[in-house]
């Protein structure tokens, strides 16, 4: 999702609704993500739109900057102006952001805006859900920094997606698990394909399924 989240900072700092902050991405393995798009745009794939291609740096507005080295992602703590960092949370249970949310919590200065699914259970869950005190490192920190959970950056297919996909099959399924949700979901999800005319089957947890 970093592409994402950089082209609609972009956007934002070149209409002007939000001011052209340093912007900081901070994931080794998004960089490297970031780096196939831009390859992709540079050989005018026809998958991508000619507007972006046309375009000199969808992702850049002048003001990104990429860290890759573990010192560089330290050295940000060193960094007291206003500015966006992008981080790569894995539900916020490891890498980089541990480190940043460590120091940005506290303080009601800052916000954090979570920009993926967050499985119950994760800290990143525990955050969307309003918790105002969160175990990081070992000790307990107060969450004072405004935290926003952006739900539409998900780039988990949704229900009618998942239907449309479900229709492009050269024949009718004859049984659809769904492994692979939050229940409330899953229940949606399987009504939906009931009234598609086909069975939908949600596993007990550790269930076995012989597939013939």
């Amino acid at each position: 999702r970093t592409e994402v989240v950089l082209f609609h900072l972009a956007q934002l700092v070149a209409s002007g609704q939000i001011p052209r902050l340093p912007i900081y991405v901070d994931s080794p393995m998004a960089l490297s993500a970031l780096a196939v798009y831009r390859k992709a745009i540079a050989a005018a794939d026809p998958e991508i739109e000619p507007s972006v291609v046309a375009a000199h740096d969808v992702f850049d507005a002048g003001n990104v900057t990429e860290i890759r080295a573990v010192e560089d992602s330290i050295a940000l703590a060193d960094v007291h102006v206003p500015s966006i960092i992008v981080s790569a949370s894995g539900m916020a249970s490891g890498g980089r952001v541990v480190h940043h949310l460590e120091r940005l919590l506290p303080d009601h200065r800052n916000s954090v805006l979570l920009v993926g699914f967050q499985a119950p259970g994760t800290r990143g869950r525990l955050l969307a859900d309003g918790i105002d005190r969160v175990k990081i490192l070992g000790r307990y920190l107060h969450v004072r920094a405004e935290v926003v959970d952006l739900g539409a950056f998900s780039v988990h297919a949704g229900r009618d997606e998942l239907v449309a996909w479900l229709h492009t099959a050269s024949a009718e399924p004859d049984v659809t698990y769904l492994v692979h949700g939050e229940p409330d979901a899953s229940l949606g999800l399987a009504d939906r394909i009931a009234r598609s005319g086909w069975d939908a089957v949600i596993p007990r947890l550790g269930e076995r399924v012989r597939l013939d």
